[in-house]
């Protein structure tokens, strides 16, 4: 009866995302987890046997540093972005394009998928610029502008590649490695890479798969569903700070860009991507535009 229900719970959403993409933002504890990248790649396949087009963006920042920590390559941080010099940029791509990659598509295919893992270099499909971040000093009160060195954001996405590969029948598994006007290689934040891309292919869903609840106000309750003008209050209280920032500005951005809805998700939770999709109330912190969740009312 359990089962039964759930089916039924589960049928006004098959109806309502068949034939749409979602584009999945993969990084965190669900990647290094033997079980939770098993459940991953069976949720993925599912979604495509429903109907469903899955989009994959991947991370890969514990990967790389256990690289360059082999390699014996310094790196070091600054606000949360890796400062990649040309001797790292090399590394990781060499890691993000290569064996992180592979390890996803291997592990979808072993669930019945056909996946297809791509580089944002390949068919121009991530064209980067430089990333440009400053800091001001509190003493001072200069500002400084830091250089991160091969670190880009994306400048255009081409997606005429995903036409090329057949959204129909392939699961893309991609990479974000972007490159840059001179043919320079770029590494980009996944967050980054993933909203970029469900701006361009006007996806149903971003879904950005984390180590966190989701959103939590400030009696530490989970958010379930936020507007632009509730993230202008949470953060005028102070409620969103940190790393969480840049998530939430990805996830505005992509919904003012055409992308349905936004989500953050807890990655290290079992078969969260189908609880999100399938059930009424849904899993973490969705973002939606203000017009629609009025709709709604």
């Amino acid at each position: 009866m359990k089962k039964a229900a759930t089916l039924q719970e589960a049928l006004p959403y098959l109806k309502r995302f068949a034939g749409e993409v979602f584009v999945v933002k993969y990084g965190g504890h669900a990647m290094g987890d033997e079980t939770l990248s098993k459940a991953f790649a069976r949720n993925i396949v599912l979604l495509k046997q429903v109907g469903i087009h899955p989009v994959i963006v991947h991370g890969g920042g514990p990967q790389i540093g256990a690289m360059l920590d082999r390699l014996k390559i310094q790196s070091e941080f600054v606000d949360g972005l890796r400062v990649t010099d040309r001797a790292t940029v090399d590394i990781v791509e060499m890691v993000l394009s290569g064996s992180i990659n592979k390890q996803i598509v291997t592990a979808i295919q072993q669930e019945g998928g056909m996946a297809i893992g791509l580089s944002g270099k390949d068919g121009g499909l991530i064209q980067a610029r430089k990333l440009n971040r400053s800091r001001r000093d509190p003493d001072s009160n200069i500002e400084r502008i830091l250089d991160l060195g091969f670190v880009g954001e994306p400048r255009t996405i081409n997606p005429d590649i995903f036409n090329a590969i057949d959204l129909d029948s392939v699961i893309p598994v991609i990479a974000p490695i972007g490159v840059g006007k001179n043919g320079e290689t770029f590494n980009i934040n996944a967050d980054s890479a993933a909203g970029a891309i469900a701006s361009a292919l006007s996806a149903a869903k971003l879904i950005m798969l984390t180590d966190v609840a989701g959103v939590l106000d400030k009696d530490k309750k989970l958010v379930q569903v936020l507007t632009p003008r509730d993230v202008l209050v949470l953060r005028g209280q102070g409620v969103i700070t940190g790393g969480m920032i840049p998530k939430i500005e990805t996830c505005l951005d992509a919904i003012r860009n055409g992308v349905g809805s936004a989500t953050i998700l807890d990655g290290r939770i079992p078969n969260v991507v189908l609880l999100e999709t399938f059930t009424e109330h849904g899993v973490g912190t969705m973002i939606r535009r203000d017009d629609a969740v009025e709709d709604e009312e």
